[in-house]
């Protein structure tokens, strides 16, 4: 990983952790694959923190643009899957 996280500087600590473990979770699921629903809960986190559609779609292009992955296609994905599946990206 050569890239930083796109973040919002007036966010706690507490909720930038939160948003990078989206992140995170959205790498994993590309990399090798997270279960649906501790990505479901990782998504429903930074929604939390992130709760404009224009917000997150500024910084999930953000991150598409730096790493290649995309969280829009990880979140749809997700929503496709039944509970307890595991998320693939290929």
């Amino acid at each position: 990983m050569d890239y930083q996280y796109p973040l919002d500087y007036t966010w706690s600590t507490d909720e930038t952790v939160q948003v990078i473990q989206f992140f995170q979770a959205v790498e994993e699921a590309y990399e090798k694959g997270i279960g649906r629903d501790d990505f479901m809960a990782a998504y429903r986190k930074f929604k939390a923190i992130v709760p404009g559609k224009s917000e997150e779609k500024k910084l999930c292009g953000e991150f598409e643009e730096l790493s290649g992955y995309s969280p829009y296609k990880a979140v749809v994905k997700a929503k496709e899957l039944s509970e307890g599946g595991t998320l693939r990206i290929r």
